[in-house]
């Protein structure tokens, strides 16, 4: 009997960071592009701070590239080159409605407030230097799993540290901040991460229990009643944040977080029918008795009743838009309440139009496609569990606000990712790509072969047969 010797051939994945580099240099592009822009159509002339603006961005995104070529040469090569293009266009709006706020102020007699696109700035570099951590420190996501109580306390402590007398401040009508050497914090994006790792590190031991079915109701099988826990105590704790601080935004995101990953590691639909039982009967009882929540849904129900509202004036910015936009530079945006922070989404929509943020949002949609697909093909549990709930709190965070602005539903006080000023949101977001990153350098990684079989050990394995 003879034996057909075979050769295998094995193949390597490109890395892919040329792609990378290229992509990069892309959204640096336009981003400075747009700051010009801003500039000559305000001004008339080229803004003085363009080269600082641009070397700083260009920098920060080589930084972060040459960190992945050397320590993650394998990570997805989209997902930095995302980020670093709605970070960038976030500044260039930023500066744009400093422009329109100043010569506001100083057509009503005031003086300016200082521009906030430096600060925006400097808290982009802030974000990049934990990127930088994260791919330097995490070698391997898989040690995170170690770390799984850990992190809940952590993320517990965190979202309570608000309500810590001294330390918490009321903004807007949230309890959300606290204030510390007289700047403000939001520890809540800081424990999102956090849970989402509880969430993953907890469910990859219990999902076996967890997908037992109980009752079978209208072809669905329901868990049992025993291990209704978990969504008992993710539900408590999500309106005690509502309750207690007020924030309908971070209560629905820490909520959906759960029920999400809950449905993924178990593939039963019955834990959505309850989770979204459990969410409306929250949501009417916080309508019912607490005024902030309340006043959120009125003023979403009747937008056009209040005089000088954000949905009514959000609303009004994208209508004047239209399709194509006004153009940069050429709209009002800094007449909207809160146009750098909660409505930069309608300031956007109302310079770049429909199609700007059709745009805008088809990047969050690579950022959340990228990331499941690291999901998809990363190959221990646990990553994938974490690589779905950092993905999907992109997809949840960007439906809150778009969902808000455009008057979908109620307005919450998140933030748009990357985009809107504020330092906490834009460094979590930062250390959420890291991890995204290392999480798909694993995945994509060529895994080490198995030691070639000789062809005289086939033959006398065939022959003993």
């Amino acid at each position: 009997m003879s034996i057909a010797s075979t050769s295998v051939i094995q193949i390597i994945p490109r890395t892919r960071r040329g792609v990378e580099l290229l992509l990069l240099v892309i959204a640096v592009a336009v981003a400075v592009a747009a700051y010009v822009n801003i500039g000559l159509t305000v001004q008339n002339s080229v803004p003085a701070s363009t080269g600082y603006y641009a070397a700083g961005i260009g920098l920060l995104a080589l930084i972060a590239h040459l960190a992945l070529r050397y320590r993650a040469p394998y990570a997805d090569p989209v997902l930095l080159p995302c980020a670093v293009l709605l970070n960038g266009i976030g500044v260039a709006m930023i500066h744009r409605i400093d422009l329109g706020l100043a010569i506001l102020a100083q057509a009503r007699g005031k003086v300016p407030k200082g521009p906030a696109a430096p600060q925006q700035i400097t808290w982009t570099a802030v974000g990049v230097v934990l990127f930088l951590v994260v791919i330097l420190v995490i070698r391997d996501h898989r040690r995170l799993q170690a770390l799984t109580y850990t992190a809940g306390l952590a993320g517990l402590v965190l979202l309570v540290l608000p309500l810590v007398p001294g330390l918490g401040v009321n903004l807007n009508g949230a309890r959300i901040w606290i204030r510390l050497a007289g700047m403000s914090f939001q520890p809540g994006e800081f424990a999102k991460i956090c849970l989402v790792i509880f969430f993953a590190g907890y469910l990859v031991v219990k999902r076996d229990v967890l997908t037992l079915a109980g009752h079978r109701f209208l072809g669905l099988d329901l868990p049992r009643a025993r291990d209704l826990g978990p969504i008992g105590i993710a539900w408590v704790a999500s309106l005690g944040v509502l309750v207690f601080e007020s924030d309908l935004g971070s209560s629905l995101l820490f909520f959906g977080l759960f029920l999400f990953l809950l449905y993924v590691s178990t593939e039963r639909a019955g834990w959505l029918i309850i989770g979204g039982l459990l969410f409306a009967a929250g949501a009417y009882f916080a309508y019912m008795t607490f005024g902030h929540v309340h006043r959120r849904i009125t003023d979403w129900l009747d937008p056009w009743a209040i005089d000088g509202g954000q949905i009514k004036l959000g609303l009004m910015g994208q209508a004047w838009g239209g399709v194509l936009g006004r153009g940069l530079g050429q709209g009002h945006p800094e007449a909207t309440l809160f146009a750098q922070s909660d409505m930069i989404v309608s300031s956007l929509a109302e310079e770049l139009g429909l199609t700007g943020l059709i745009a805008i949002l088809l990047v969050y949609t690579l950022i959340i496609e990228r990331g499941l697909r690291t999901a998809l093909g990363c190959r221990d549990v646990f990553g994938k569990l974490v690589a779905t709930g950092l993905a999907m709190s992109f997809a949840l965070q960007v439906f809150v606000i778009v969902g808000g602005v455009t008057a979908l539903i109620p307005l919450t006080g998140l933030t748009t990712p990357f985009m809107a000023l504020g330092g906490t949101s834009l460094v979590a977001n930062w250390a959420i790509i890291g991890l995204l990153l290392r999480i798909s350098d694993q995945a994509r990684r060529p895994q080490t072969p198995a030691a070639p079989v000789s062809d005289e050990t086939i033959a006398m394995a065939v022959q003993k047969q």
